[in-house]
């Protein structure tokens, strides 16, 4: 007998004594009493169902008070900057090249975003090689060898080794520097081999590097490949040739140099020795466009570099306002303050390299004392 009959049953109202006859029988009596009891427990269970759905909504709407906000490339760039310095060079054996070599790797899809950018200066060192030697150029000087065209200005030629200067780097705790062949010659590239070996993971490689190359690179001990030329071919850019570049190493090991000379008041990328000039040009949509396809810039100032008569400061100005991925800097530093007028143009976001003015090419710029300034100014940083 259930709790409904019960209660029927027990019930001294006036009405249940008036009733007559046992509700039991009664059976209209005792059905429609089994109906408002079930009434009243769906109706009890909507009340507790509805409680529990609106203290779930004011759980979830306590633990998320706003919206989340991707990314845009309408914030400002500092916002985007992240006190990380560039990855340590991965341990490789001096021996056995092929136990450290890397796979290809495909293309992320989308546009995906670079690294952070540090929000400190780092010299980033150089391993300029000409013909098997070291030595700095004044690079827009540089010509095929059927140009008959100025004659090449050498500002220093090393009687060190490629593998030396790659050695000082190492002990020096530099990441991040490039080796350049100015020259396609078995030489320069044997010459570029040596500074790999010598560095493992510590040094990038550029010069005349393709999609038939640059895999080699990467498993002789390179951390990542620069290219210029193979992607801005006849004066235009090849997003076939980049994406293909990007889907065999990966776009965490590709950089590209947009290495520039103003052409009617704007910068011109330029190319082949930098010669030809492209119809790009180096501005806010193009950084923020090819950023999706590298994972840092290497830019030269064409118009100053290899003169040490001081840096296009305007030049850096744009790569620290509008490069949304790590960006380095070369052309015509040829003092401290030099140094000090990059971090401020660049908004302490825009990394530096400097060549012939140091010492150890042949400069009056004490390399030890910008070592002393890169480590200062990282210090800094992790502040």
């Amino acid at each position: 007998m259930d709790a409904s009959h019960r209660e029927l049953r027990g019930s001294n109202s006036p009405e249940t004594r008036r009733s007559g006859p046992s509700d039991l029988t009664r059976p209209h009596l005792a059905v429609k009493c089994d109906s408002v009891s079930v009434r009243h427990s769906v109706l009890l269970l909507g009340l507790v169902s509805l409680t529990l759905f609106l203290c779930s909504r004011r759980w979830n709407s306590t633990e998320k008070p706003y919206p989340a906000v991707a990314p845009s490339s309408n914030f400002p760039m500092a916002s985007r900057c992240a006190a990380r310095l560039p990855h340590p060079p991965c341990a490789a054996p001096h021996h056995g090249w092929a136990s450290s070599r890397v796979s290809a790797r495909p293309a992320q899809s989308g546009a995906s975003r670079g690294r952070a950018v540090v929000c400190a200066v780092s010299f980033r060192p150089c391993i300029d090689i000409h013909k098997g030697k070291v030595k700095q150029i004044v690079g827009s000087t540089l010509r095929d060898a059927s140009d008959d065209g100025t004659a090449l200005v050498t500002n220093f030629e090393s009687d060190k080794s490629p593998a030396e200067f790659a050695n000082i780097y190492k002990e020096d705790g530099l990441v991040g520097g490039h080796v350049i062949m100015l020259g396609g010659d078995p030489a320069s590239r044997s010459a570029a081999l040596e500074a790999l070996h010598a560095y493992p993971g510590g040094l990038q490689v550029g010069g005349g590097i393709n999609l038939e190359n640059a895999m080699s690179y990467l498993n002789e001990g390179a951390s990542h490949v620069i290219v210029t030329s193979y992607v801005f071919s006849d004066g235009k850019m090849n997003i076939e040739r980049l994406t293909q570049l990007v889907e065999l190493v990966g776009k965490e090991r590709l950089i590209l140099d947009l290495s520039c000379r103003k052409k009617d008041g704007r910068y011109a990328i330029v190319t082949d020795r930098w010669q030809k000039f492209s119809d790009v040009f180096v501005d806010g949509p193009t950084l923020e466009r090819l950023a999706a396809y590298a994972d840092e810039f290497l830019v030269h100032g064409v118009d100053v570099e290899g003169k040490r008569l001081g840096i296009d400061e305007e030049l850096v100005e744009l790569l620290g306002s509008h490069s949304p991925i790590p960006t380095t800097y070369a052309g015509g530093v040829s003092t401290m303050d030099d140094l000090e007028r990059i971090k401020k143009a660049g908004k302490s976001r825009v990394d530096v390299t400097v060549g012939s003015a140091l010492d150890i090419f042949g400069g009056d710029l004490p390399y030890d004392d910008v070592v002393r300034w890169h480590k200062e100014q990282n210090l800094v940083s992790k502040r």
